[in-house]
């Protein structure tokens, strides 16, 4: 009876949430782990959605690998080579190749696996009452992900607006959804820029892409899609993302985009679409032409009539002084909002939504703020972009399994009544560093004990458990140890 709660053997049967279940007690110093666990015990992953099926000579499954891979983070586990010494490896004992050769399996669609699972987290979250007649959002956008090394397959330099300077590295672009309180990664892909010079390929020299990783793939493999995408346009690759999305049920009101993305193609794509959807982006106050009733005139030129007709207004409850018009671009009736605080420079706004004014479009478009959020919290908790693969299909695999952390996170967030994703996070990982805690406590004091048994020159095995029958304190770590060296050991 004292080790009821203990994880039982694995065998193929068992899952990795029910076995984590039995290990962490239902109790308030381990509510974010029992939550995490509530939610991903939720998810049907089936090996079927995304394709091959387990290695013969493994004994975990590929959804129990995948499940594994996604509690990384939670377990302060970095990569598949820090699994073995961490405390979820005593649990569940693996070695790490097994981890790689999954995340370098190009067979594997982690697309449709992150699609599977968002079509369950949002069908969660839309039932809540809080729910009902949000506004919903998609959101475009990409980051940064820096690389050190060139050996990765595809690696090449590409141009960071963040740092205005050629980095080493990869691009991800993100379409995120939200209804104003959760976020989930909807999509992404990995861009690569193909460079200017034509003698030094994506900005590095012949040798050093000779020297990169390289490998022989069939055709049917899920991976090949995900190359080809590397270097087709961030437009296309949005479009296609965002046609994914709808293919696979996502509903959405507005597509958020910063100055880069409007244009007359991506404009064209959602006023085309039969869901009443709209685009809301900021535009630059460049040479583009839109035609209004002043003229064919620039962004630049329609606020200077417009000030100089006094059709400006100072807006309190935004803190701004806002004007706006109606014109037309590339054939489309757009509405331009035009921003300016105190003395700054005026900013520009454009929509496809001909019945919405200023005010709210300049308060749908603050949540695009959103996905800047997710990027810096998905590096600095999740590892975004740290990924040392060679191979690209691990990669992939390593950029998905972020999204679905963070989405996880994400629900919690909302259904526990978390503020923020990294208080949470930070409460998930200081429950689960208990188990290396109580590693470590246990061994200080074997050593401890089989000091004094060398000194006193008696039996350590005897000594020690006249101690643990003694102290109930040291019993008690004695029984956590135990719990973690049996179910190691079963595994």
């Amino acid at each position: 009876d004292t080790y009821r709660w203990l994880p039982l053997a694995m065998n193929k049967n068992r899952q990795i949430i029910s076995e984590l279940k039995d290990f962490f007690r239902h109790n308030d110093s381990s509510k974010a782990v029992n939550a995490v666990n509530k939610e991903m015990g939720r998810l049907v992953i089936q090996a079927k959605t995304v394709g091959p099926v387990k290695n013969p000579n493994c004994k975990f499954t590929f959804v129990q690998l995948v499940r594994l891979l996604v509690l990384y983070p939670f377990f302060s586990v970095k990569t598949p080579a820090d699994y073995a010494d961490s405390a979820l490896g005593k649990l569940f004992s693996c070695k790490k190749d097994t981890f790689y050769r999954l995340m370098d399996d190009g067979r594997i669609d982690w697309r449709r696996l992150v699609h599977s699972i968002n079509r369950q987290l949002i069908g969660l979250i839309s039932r809540r009452a809080d729910a009902k007649d949000a506004t919903r959002c998609l959101i475009l956008d990409d980051t940064d992900l820096p690389k050190r090394g060139n050996r990765a397959e595809g690696l090449g330099k590409v141009f960071s607006h963040t740092a205005m300077k050629c980095i080493l590295g990869f691009k991800a672009m993100f379409l995120c959804y939200t209804d104003g309180k959760t976020q989930l990664m909807v999509d992404a892909t990995i861009q690569a820029e193909t460079g200017k010079d034509a003698s030094k390929p994506q900005g590095l020299t012949k040798k050093q892409k000779a020297a990169q990783y390289s490998k022989e793939r069939n055709e049917e493999e899920k991976i090949n899609t995900r190359k080809e995408e590397m270097f087709q346009s961030k437009i296309a690759n949005a479009i296609k993302m965002i046609r994914r999305a709808i293919i696979e049920g996502i509903r959405f009101d507005y597509l958020l985009v910063d100055s880069w993305f409007p244009c007359a193609e991506l404009l064209q794509f959602i006023h085309s679409r039969h869901l009443k959807c709209h685009l809301i982006g900021m535009i630059k106050m460049g040479k583009t032409k839109y035609e209004t009733a002043l003229g064919d005139l620039c962004a630049r030129d329609i606020i200077k009539r417009l000030e100089k007709a006094k059709a400006t207004k100072r807006n309190r409850s935004i803190g701004y002084t806002c004007a706006s018009i109606k014109a037309k671009y590339a054939g489309m009736d757009v509405q331009l909002f035009f921003y300016k605080k105190g003395n700054g420079s005026w900013n520009a706004l454009i929509t496809t939504d001909m019945g919405i004014d200023a005010k709210r479009a300049f308060e749908l478009y603050a949540r695009r703020w959103c996905i800047e959020v997710a990027h810096k919290e998905m590096k600095g908790l999740l590892n975004l972009g740290k990924c040392q693969c060679v191979d690209f299909a691990g990669q992939v695999a390593a950029l998905s399994l972020c999204m679905i952390q963070y989405n996880i996170l994400g629900t919690v967030k909302r259904f526990e009544s978390y503020e923020t994703i990294g208080g949470l996070f930070a409460e998930i990982t200081g429950e689960t560093v208990e188990l290396t805690v109580v590693q470590r406590i246990w061994g200080l004091i074997i050593e401890v004990i089989n000091v004094i048994a060398e000194f006193l020159s008696c039996d350590p095995f005897e000594l020690t458990e006249n101690v643990i029958n003694n102290n109930h304190q040291i019993k008690a770590v004695k029984m956590a140890f135990d719990r973690l060296d049996l179910a190691g050991a079963a595994a």
